[in-house]
């Protein structure tokens, strides 16, 4: 079993892949740029949840959808995978837990909101402090 079928299993207890996910996923694995257009329904996300875990390094995920970025995280971090998000509905304390679970390298995957992601990049390009500071609560 290579990499990526064993973290399916341990993760979300699949033998087994859709059509289309394992051509998505090495398309992530070997560092290709991707459009990937499923329904609804049919596993679109593991296309690059599951290679963020064979992968080093954290992942980084954009969305506008808190309500979908929140249900994601829930349910990785219920399956044992060290993921976080950032957005706007979160209190100073709950940001800065995050900052500090990035700097202590706690995540595998961070979901972020646009408006959080592209307001800390202009702070960072202007000088104003390292990316984390940017993203402060």
């Amino acid at each position: 079993m290579d990499a990526l079928h064993e973290v399916i299993s341990r993760y979300w207890g699949y033998s087994a892949l859709r059509p289309l996910q394992r051509e998505a996923m090495d398309a992530v694995l070997a560092g290709r740029d991707s459009v990937v257009v499923m329904p609804t329904g049919s596993g679109k996300s593991l296309c690059f949840q599951a290679p963020a875990l064979v992968r080093p390094g954290l992942a980084l995920v954009v969305s506008p959808l808190i309500s979908l970025m929140k249900d994601q995280v829930d349910t990785l971090v219920g399956n044992g995978v060290g993921a976080g998000l950032y957005n706007s509905s979160l209190s100073s304390d709950e940001k800065s837990s995050v900052l500090a679970g990035l700097r202590e390298g706690r995540y595998r995957l961070l979901y972020v909101s646009p408006e959080r992601l592209c307001l800390a990049s202009k702070l960072h390009r202007r000088g104003r402090g390292a990316l984390h500071q940017s993203m402060g609560p």
